[in-house]
């Protein structure tokens, strides 16, 4: 089993940058799709950007275009997700995930998460 630890969350300006991790361990994730998404209460959870094993960036959700941007080191096991020039609208409790499992009902299954790191920006 591969568990993931997310840190880097916290509280940040609107405009201001934030630079995500998600170290795994228990596990090598070097050859595992992963992903970044998101969660805000009462919302259901937004797939955010997935890159490949081979650090092929798969996906960006729209809103995020332009500002995210998710890298992979996999000497170090880990993902990362920096996040330029943000908003209030990125508010939310960040996931990662790892080894994707296809799509169920529309929505992108990944069988490992780690708990998530909240990140507030305020306004």
């Amino acid at each position: 089993q591969a568990q993931l630890t997310e840190s880097g969350g916290g509280l940040v300006q609107a405009g201001g940058s934030m630079r995500l991790s998600c170290a795994a361990s228990g596990r090598t994730v070097s050859a595992y799709t992963m992903a970044w998404f998101r969660q805000v209460p009462g919302k259901e959870r937004e797939a955010v950007v997935r890159i490949s094993s081979a650090g092929s960036i798969t996906y960006y959700a729209d809103s995020v275009k332009g500002r995210f941007t998710i890298s992979r080191d996999n000497a170090k096991n880990t993902v990362y997700l920096q996040m330029n020039n943000l908003k209030a609208e990125d508010t939310a409790v960040y996931y990662c995930a790892a080894e994707y499992l296809g799509r169920d009902n529309g929505r992108d299954k990944y069988k490992f998460w780690g708990q998530g790191t909240q990140v507030t920006v305020s306004s």
